[in-house]
């Protein structure tokens, strides 16, 4: 497929000069918004942020074989799966959108996937974010 762009010759009556924000950027701050555009996501956001904070990992569905030990970061899909009320396939969909996005790191075990926050890779996504529209901010600030 041939990607071709089409160029703004202006917006809002101005010129536009050169791309003000790099294409990287951009598809970051895209991939965040998309992450947190969903309800069941920004709750899984807040599970894992819970389980940090308080220091609990998985479930432990040790019945089930989950490897989780004391002190283990991370919550299995199977937690989302009980939570949620989702198949699996469902909650590997709403954590790949997490993955992607950057906010969320996985940690294989076996057969088994845990998740946790990235909190390196959050910090850098929402001060990215915050940046982009704190130059937004200021630019309609400078045309008043």
């Amino acid at each position: 497929m041939v990607r071709r762009e089409l160029g703004v010759v202006e917006e809002n009556d101005r010129p536009v000069v050169g791309e003000a924000v790099p294409e990287e950027r951009v598809e970051r701050i895209v991939a965040l918004g998309r992450a947190l555009s969903d309800p069941i996501r920004v709750r899984m956001l807040g599970m894992m942020a819970e389980a940090a904070a308080s220091g609990r990992g998985c479930c432990g569905l040790s019945d089930l074989g989950a490897p989780a030990d004391e002190g283990d970061a991370g919550i299995c899909v199977c937690e989302f799966e009980d939570y949620f009320g989702m198949s699996q396939s469902k909650v590997s969909y709403h954590v790949r959108k997490l993955k992607e996005a950057g906010l969320v790191r996985e940690e294989k075990r076996g057969k088994w996937s845990f998740y946790s926050l990235d909190k390196v890779s959050v910090a850098e996504v929402l001060g990215e974010g915050e940046g982009l529209l704190g130059a937004l901010r200021l630019e309609r600030v400078a045309e008043v």
